[in-house]
């Protein structure tokens, strides 16, 4: 098993990657806007960036948004039906999103790779 990764970036990277963590995490308040800017900071640092680590967490990220709109796509037909069917998709996805950024979080601030 390898050892937890080291912050041999500057502070400033990780208080990034945090605050990324925390826009994905907090975007359900803001009807995903927040999620969407946090993605394309995502997209720009990913390209920059050299460290495994951190182009991990970012492709997390990415991952987890683009999933996430798929299956709202994909059960957004559900509301036509009922009410109720649309809006327990919705809350398990919301949920799921949930997830995914506080694993990645904790992850990322324990050391770890995502996945």
């Amino acid at each position: 098993m390898s050892a937890p990764y080291d912050d041999v970036k500057s502070p400033g990277d990780r208080t990034v990657m945090h605050v990324l963590y925390g826009l994905h995490t907090i975007s359900w308040a803001s009807m995903g806007m927040l999620a969407v800017i946090a993605l394309i900071v995502n997209y720009i640092r990913r390209a920059d960036e050299h460290d495994s680590f951190y182009v991990a967490h970012h492709s997390y990220m990415i991952s987890t948004f683009w999933w996430t709109v798929l299956w709202l796509v994909v059960t957004g037909p559900l509301w036509l039906l009922f009410f109720f069917p649309g809006m327990v998709a919705y809350t398990v996805i919301g949920l799921w999103y949930l997830y995914r950024c506080l694993r990645g979080w904790l992850r990322f601030n324990d050391g770890r790779l995502p996945a």
